[in-house]
């Protein structure tokens, strides 16, 4: 039974004349033929405790509003309807409609998104658009060269890794707001080795690669071509073994380098093995998941997609789709056939106070990451450097510097320019003060 305030309240017909006829008859349904619309009125008028099917005509007729089914649930003790319903939008007309289109929105409605601010990823393909693309013709064929910024700058000459080229290896670190500003006062040449390019044609099968030493030479053509003196050496992997050979080999005509992951020795007998598997898997069959993995752990180390999944995937899709197998196979197998750099920090018979000829005269900074597999190589290339004019960094928590540790790697190199006088606060023209 309802309750009323107090107690219980009697229905009506529940007396000595009555006999309980009215219960019973309005508990069970009636004899005769009733229509829908009546048993839902008589049901209604039941729950909300309504006498009479005129009630019920009401709430169904009043304005276009559904009624409220109030349950036990929803009532205290005293019997007092308790309001724990969120009430229900109202119905409004076309011309309501539109003016409360113009009223200004509840600001509870997005109070969690007024505080993001959208922050949109460095495009990788804008290095592309900004760089002027030239060819440049050496006795082992022509390369890529491309260039970033003023011309009359300092200039800074790049070179890529195994598998990548100049947009791959630098587009994200180039297009880092920190390093944007400095190269303000620099130009870029970036270079790419024969053939490595995004969608280069195949190699002829007459075409002999140049050797890491014949590499480093084509250099000679670069500079040339573009009437550059002198250069700062910016490589990785491989590439930093070019630019090391081409130093040695042309030591006036680089004024200081920085080298990521850079290896001096010559291959072992392991790495030998799994890339000599490589090259001969991309000549017959193409890219093929084992140099893939054997790629992504060259540049990423172990478990990449711990770290960043979707820069993992990036790469995953360049070297399916953006690689030509044969021309990265015949970059690999110069590469395990490297021979030493023959350098060292005291030449044999000497003090310990006296340094190598043979050794890098120019300031480097060698840099790799913690998780990286080349930090045993870094490491040994720093014990065969001048100490007074070398400088050993180990970046934590990454393995590709340029791509995981933008910024930290920015910042060493910008002090590492300051230090040797180029890219002054006040000298826009980066020379040295």
């Amino acid at each position: 039974m309802p309750q009323a305030e107090g107690g219980y309240v009697s229905l009506e017909g529940t007396g000595a004349n009555n006999n309980g006829q009215s219960i019973y008859q309005s508990t069970t349904e009636p004899t005769g033929p009733v229509s829908v619309f009546e048993s839902v009125k008589r049901a209604i008028g039941q729950v909300v405790g309504t006498n009479n099917a005129h009630d019920s005509d009401d709430l169904l007729n009043n304005g276009g509003r559904q009624p409220v089914i109030i349950g036990s649930r929803d009532r205290d003790k005293t019997g007092k309807t308790l309001n724990t319903k969120m009430p229900s939008a109202p119905a409004h007309t076309a011309e309501e409609a539109r003016l409360l289109g113009t009223m200004p929105v509840d600001p509870m409605d997005d109070i969690e998104l007024r505080s993001v601010q959208l922050q949109f990823p460095h495009a990788r393909g804008s290095i592309i658009d900004s760089c002027d693309q030239r060819r440049v013709a050496t006795d082992k064929g022509e390369i890529l060269v491309a260039i970033q910024g003023d011309t009359s700058k300092p200039a800074i000459l790049t070179y890529h890794d195994l598998g990548l080229n100049y947009a791959t290896s630098f587009a994200g670190f180039f297009n880092y707001p920190l390093m944007r500003g400095l190269l303000e006062n620099f130009c870029v040449y970036h270079v790419t080795a024969p053939g490595q390019e995004e969608g280069a044609p195949t190699l002829p099968e007459d075409y002999v690669y140049p050797t890491m030493d014949e590499l480093a030479n084509q250099l000679l053509f670069v500079l040339s071509q573009f009437g550059l003196k002198s250069v700062i050496g910016f490589g990785i992997g491989a590439g930093a073994n070019i630019l090391c050979r081409f130093a040695l080999a042309h030591p006036d005509k680089v004024g200081a380098m920085c080298l990521i992951n850079c290896v001096s020795t010559q291959s072992g007998w392991i790495e030998w093995g799994y890339q000599s598997f490589n090259a001969r898997f991309l000549r017959t069959k193409g890219m093929t998941q084992g140099v893939i993995d054997y790629l992504m752990w060259h540049h990423f180390g172990r478990n990449p997609e711990e770290r960043n999944h979707d820069l993992v995937q990036i790469y995953k899709q360049h070297f399916e789709r953006g690689v030509n197998p044969t021309n990265l196979a015949m970059l690999i197998n110069s590469y395990i056939h490297r021979n030493d750099l023959n350098i060292a920090r005291t030449p044999t018979g000497t003090t310990t106070t006296e340094t190598s000829a043979t050794t890098l005269k120019m300031p480097i900074m060698n840099i790799t990451g913690a998780l990286s597999p080349h930090v045993d190589d870094t490491v040994t290339f720093n014990g065969r450097l001048d100490p007074t004019n070398s400088t050993w960094m180990k970046i934590s928590d990454c393995a590709m510097v340029l791509e995981e540790q933008p910024a930290k790697l920015a910042e060493a190199f910008r002090l590492f320019l300051q230090g040797e006088g180029y890219a002054g606060t006040k000298n826009v023209s980066g020379k040295p003060e």
